[in-house]
């Protein structure tokens, strides 16, 4: 994940360019590495290490996704219509 990869998804989801600290936008950017981090694991299936902090993200984002879905339903309910996950 790279700079410009990182200000698309603060636009996108943030409330303003600098906002990199909402729920919304933690979500996108572990979305993006998470699914990064996935195709790294089909080529290398005993880099146990990558596992671990896959892992460790996937548990992240299912506990800042919680927080969203308890503070803003309809916005929990957009990110993940717009992200594709959960389904």
């Amino acid at each position: 994940m790279n700079l410009k990869n990182k200000q698309e998804l603060i636009e996108k989801f943030g409330a303003n360019a600098k906002d990199t600290g909402s729920a919304e936008v933690q979500i996108a950017m572990l979305t993006k590495k998470i699914s990064e981090l996935t195709e790294h694991m089909k080529a290398n299936k005993k880099d146990f290490a990558t596992k671990r902090g896959l892992l460790m993200m996937v548990g992240k984002r299912k506990r800042l996704l919680s927080y969203l879905k308890d503070k803003n339903l309809d916005g929990y309910r957009n990110l993940i219509k717009e992200l594709g996950i959960r389904g």
